[in-house]
């Protein structure tokens, strides 16, 4: 017998969030599925909360850090990334949450969810066509990163647990590994 998941569009999923139906449940939508997100674990909320005040000051007005927050993309997803770097638009995200077009970049913040996010996460986001993603692995304590989109696919996966990266969507601005992965 073949079983079949009920999938959900985000009109949906909006109206089940307005109703109340999810408000006891820490969930995201991925691909039209609810997916329970993993608890956070005290390294988790430090790591994040602390590169993203990093990422407050390095970037000042360029773009607007926003700490687990949903994020809309076409193939039925609002995943709700560690931290999203978006651009300004002020109160418009009133009316709706960042679309693919507003992102330059997500981190997600890794430990129970690795295998999720390096694997689901990684189409998800490719496929939505954003630019660049990073995983930070609290495992190992290093950083993943995510270009090159050929196919709806990730073309290139780079792992480092040092240095010096420039983002794609800010290439005059240095981002010390070690600050986002705190080590």
């Amino acid at each position: 017998m073949t079983m079949i998941t009920a999938k959900w569009s985000i009109e949906e999923y909006h109206r089940m969030i307005e109703a109340g139906i999810l408000s006891d449940r820490k969930v995201e939508l991925l691909q039209g599925e609810i997916i329970e997100m993993s608890p956070e674990g005290e390294p988790h909320a430090y790591c994040s909360h602390e590169a993203a005040n990093y990422l407050i000051k390095l970037l000042g007005d360029s773009a607007t850090i926003r700490q687990a927050k949903p994020i809309t993309l076409p193939n039925e997803s609002e995943p709700e990334p560690d931290i999203a770097i978006v651009q300004n638009l002020g109160r418009e995200y009133l009316l709706h949450h960042p679309y693919p077009e507003n992102i330059f970049w997500v981190i997600e913040y890794a430990n129970s969810s690795l295998e999720k996010d390096l694997e689901t996460k990684s189409k998800i986001y490719a496929q939505a066509g954003i630019l660049e993603y990073w995983v930070v692995n609290l495992r190992k304590l290093n950083l993943v990163i995510f270009r090159d989109i050929l196919d709806g696919e990730y073309a290139t996966k780079q792992t480092f647990t040092t240095g010096i990266i420039q983002p794609v969507a800010f290439p005059d601005i240095a981002v010390e590994v070690e600050k986002i992965i705190n080590k």
